[in-house]
């Protein structure tokens, strides 16, 4: 994907900042123009709507993170590869927190006119963490398992990403990696009887 560059670049950065802080719902077309210093005639020329704007700006961070992804796994099997994976995701939610925010705020709304975006982007960012589990854990695949792994995974990264920077910002990332990794490691569950 062609990075954005210019008019479109600051109203994209304008609306993140916004949605990080207020909502997408609690964003209008208005505060993204004051905020990215743009006319409201180049803000809708840019974008038709709100929805085009939200659209196009979670579909381009979307897209980053998962190629984040799929880089940070190449070349790594099991649960190597699940632990890069996970820094990974930290990784781009520390440096994108409001996007983070977004995405977490937004990823399971089934009334949004980006659903068929964030749908592709989920099956794709998920098909990382899956195929790290299938070579980890061989019979989750056996079980039909796997997609519902990689979503726990995945959704427990990300909650415990923004949760360290929103509330324990001074632990190093790499203490959040483990305690995510730990929470998967079998250790927390109950001995069988």
């Amino acid at each position: 994907m062609t990075p954005v560059t210019g008019t479109k670049r600051l109203i994209f950065d304008a609306a993140l900042q916004l949605a990080g802080e207020r909502g997408i719902t609690g964003t209008t077309m208005d505060d993204v123009a004051e905020r990215a210093g743009v006319a409201k005639g180049s803000l809708y020329y840019n974008f038709a709507s709100k929805d085009k704007l939200f659209e196009g700006l979670l579909r381009e961070g979307m897209s980053a993170l998962t190629e984040a992804l799929r880089a940070s796994r190449q070349g790594k099997t099991g649960t190597v590869a699940l632990e890069a994976l996970v820094t990974t995701l930290l990784g781009r939610i520390k440096a994108n927190t409001a996007l983070a925010k977004v995405i977490a705020g937004d990823i399971f709304r089934t009334d949004r006119a980006w659903r068929e975006t964030s749908f592709a982007f989920r099956h794709e960012a998920l098909a990382e963490f899956a195929a790290a589990i299938d070579e980890a854990v061989p019979e989750a695949t056996s079980t039909g398992a796997t997609a519902l792994m990689a979503s726990s995974v995945f959704g427990a990264a990300l909650v415990a990403g923004l949760e360290w920077l929103l509330f324990d910002e001074d632990r190093p990332q790499s203490e959040v990696v483990a305690a995510i990794l730990f929470t998967f490691s079998g250790r927390l569950a109950p001995a069988s009887h």
